[in-house]
Order: C-alpha cells, then structure tokens, then sequence
C-alpha cells in the first residue's frame, strides 16, 4: 500500500461493495491528484466466499477481492482481472475464485484478515487503500413489511421468497466494529462516496457497523450518495430515487448526506427489456420528492455507453471531482 505524498491529493473515501464501488474506484485511480480509499462490506456469505468462511473460518474476501483489482496498478489489468475472478471448474476447489483463495491464504500466513489486504495491496501494486469496513465476523438480516425475516446476506441478495416484498429493517448479528483505519480514513477524507450498489446487502450493511454513523457525522468531508440507476428485484422493487435517499437516510440519520448524485440520461428502450424481464427497472427521479434544504442535489449524465444499463466509471469520476 503506497503511502507517498497523500497530504497533497484530494483523499476520496468510497463506501461500499460489489461492482458498483469497483465502477467508482476504476474512474478516480485514473486522476493522479486523488488517493483513493475504498471501505468494503464484510457481509458477504455466499459461493466462494461462504463456503471459505465456513470451512477455513476466514473473513469474507470477494468484495475486498474486486476493489483491490479496481486499484491495482499491475500491468495487465485485465488479465489480472480474469485471474483474480476465475472460478475453479472442478476438484477439491470447484466454484472457488483464485482471488478468494488468494486472501484465504494470505489471511492464514499472516495471522489476520487486515494485514492479508494490506500484503495484497503491496504484491498488486493497489495506488491507494483497501480497508475491511469491520474484523468481526459479521452477519445480514432483514425484516419485511409482511414480518418475515430472512437471515444471511446471499438469501436476501438472492431471494428464495416473494421478490416483490419491501424490506423494513436490516441488521448485523454478530454486530461488528468500525475498523480503525477506516475511522481515520473517514476522519482525513476530503471527500466520502457511499454507493452506487445493492442497497440492503452492499451499502447499507456498512452502516450498520458500530462507529459508522458517528464517523460520518463527524468528519469535515463532503459525503455524497450516488443513486443506482436501476431497480434490484428482491431488494428495490418500485423504487425511485427519492426511495434509495430515504432507505440510507433511515440507518444514516438526517442532515448527515451534503450531496446525492443521480443519473439523468434515459436508456435506449431496446436495453431495458432483458432487465424487465428479470424484475429489474430504470430509476427515475422525481425531484420534487428530493428535500433541497436538506443537501444539494448533482443530477449528472453517468450513464454508460452499450446495451448494459450501468454507471460510467469515467463520467461518475469527473461528477464526484467537481463536487469536491
């Protein structure tokens, strides 16, 4: 992990898991003036990396996994990429990703899962930090509006029971603890991102970490949510943008987000069946519904070129600089 000259770039906290913060982390390594930090979910329990947290009592690696190949500055990216995500067809390690593995081992030599990500960090020349948002071996629940509570992040992630269900509440049991370095990350952050990704079983669980809400409320930083810019079926059925803020304002508190950055691009008709198909669709904004007094609004144009509807890492980037 370089530690060179950080008290003269913009220090960007990004606050999350999954290929959302990967999308976020991808943009701003490539603005030499920010030393970016991103803060990961620990909630993760299913495939890989539930089967390694059972059977080898480590913590969980697959979000860590993907943000550090975000940050890593080895050549090859993209072979690194197909490395660290190749999952084993067969044998003793059948459905393992060799990125998983990799962590469980280093976690092994070294005694414990922090130091594991922070030799990683050194051997994939990351520009910038990885941080487990908690060392306690955390798990997701979630309530639903009918009352059925559904235990484990991969159940709600992928979910066996009605999709259409709103939830009303999640929580960690075992809780967990805000990590220190990402306390002081919080703390020297310019700058603090929180999203875009799966609301309930990648950002919100971050927040439920003991620490993290008075972290945030603390630091001096800007702290900005980005809107997804689609729906999730079993997490986010009918949301609009509105939707998303109240959900993170719910475990936040008010008057903690100073910026909330949606997209305001329309996708091409053609790209949105396959999504509809699945249960998922486009995020609109109604901007009435979004309280002005409460934190300024920064509609952009993020929107990815293509048939997949995502976020551009590029144009998210230079959103997120012209609000710091």
């Amino acid at each position: 992990m370089q530690t060179k000259n950080i008290e003269t770039k913009k220090n960007i906290v990004v606050i999350g898991g999954g290929t959302g913060t990967y999308t976020v982390l991808s943009g701003l390594k490539k603005y030499p003036n920010v030393w970016p930090t991103a803060i990961v979910t620990m909630a993760d329990d299913g495939g890989s990396t539930g089967a390694l947290r059972t059977s080898m009592g480590v913590l969980p690696g697959g979000d860590i996994r993907r943000a550090l190949v975000a940050l890593s500055e080895a050549e090859a990216e993209e072979s690194l990429l197909k490395l660290f995500n190749y999952r084993f067809p067969s044998g003793a390690v059948e459905e393992h990703s060799f990125g998983n593995l990799f962590l469980a081992a280093l976690e092994k030599i070294y005694g414990g899962f922090d130091d594991a990500v922070d030799e990683a960090s050194k051997i994939l020349r990351v520009r910038g930090s990885v941080i487990p948002v908690t060392l306690d071996n955390v798990r997701l629940h979630a309530r639903y509006k009918d009352g059925l509570e559904v235990h484990g992040e991969t159940n709600i992630d992928i979910p066996k029971h009605d999709a259409s269900l709103h939830i009303e509440k999640v929580w960690l049991d075992p809780a967990g603890r805000l990590n220190a370095k990402a306390r002081d990350a919080i703390t020297r952050a310019h700058l603090v991102v929180i999203g875009p990704g799966d609301l309930y079983t990648s950002i919100v669980p971050n927040l439920l970490v003991e620490g993290m809400r008075e972290a945030l409320r603390d630091t001096k930083a800007r702290k900005v949510y980005i809107v997804n810019v689609m729906t999730k079926r079993g997490e986010t059925h009918g949301f609009l943008a509105h939707h998303f803020v109240e959900a993170i304002e719910q475990y936040l508190g008010k008057g903690v987000l100073t910026h909330v950055l949606y997209n305001t691009a329309e996708p091409h008709k053609e790209h949105l069946d396959p999504y509809e198909k699945e249960g998922a669709a486009f995020v609109r904004c109604d901007v009435s519904c979004l309280p002005r007094d409460a934190y300024h609004c920064a509609p952009h144009d993020v929107l990815a070129e293509g048939s997949l509807i995502r976020h551009d890492p590029d144009k998210l980037a230079r959103a997120l600089l012209s609000i710091v």
